[in-house]
């Protein structure tokens, strides 16, 4: 398994992955931006000439906390520890940009996330009332990356 960041060739894979969403799904539009942004990083986890998933950071500036926008791995392929090796990946990479925090939203009912979560370091720390689109409740999450 490679775990890299994606480029622009990645696109299409990309937008298979986010067909695995029920709802609050980015467009072709809106990847294509994050993929050209400076303040955005994409990784890509590929096997088998398979992208089997992707999680997308975000970043600012004059800000010390890095966001985990999104994660998504192709339902065939959970539970091989891609989740995982993505976060770990965008961490090093919020490290490396002198980030001290990492920041993150996530389904209060999305109970194997909160899991992976939860043994990564992530702490709750806010409920988001009606937060997705489905008005469903997020939880924010949060872990320090110093050490």
């Amino acid at each position: 398994m490679q775990v890299r960041r994606a480029g622009p060739a990645d696109l299409p894979a990309l937008l298979a992955l986010e067909q695995n969403f029920p709802g609050d799904r980015m467009s072709a539009r809106s990847m294509r931006r994050l993929l050209a942004a400076d303040s955005a990083a994409i990784w890509v986890a590929r096997s088998g000439g398979l992208t089997l998933g992707s999680l997308v950071l975000l970043t600012r500036r004059n800000s010390a906390v890095a966001r985990i926008y999104s994660v998504v791995v192709d339902p065939a392929a959970r539970g091989q520890g891609i989740a995982g090796r993505l976060v770990n990946a965008a961490e090093r990479h919020a490290r490396l940009g002198k980030k001290a925090l990492m920041s993150l939203e996530v389904r209060a009912d999305n109970a194997p996330a909160r899991a992976l979560y939860r043994r990564l370091g992530y702490a709750e720390t806010a409920v988001l009332r009606a937060y997705y689109e489905d008005g469903a409740d997020g939880l924010r999450l949060r872990r320090p990356l110093s050490g």
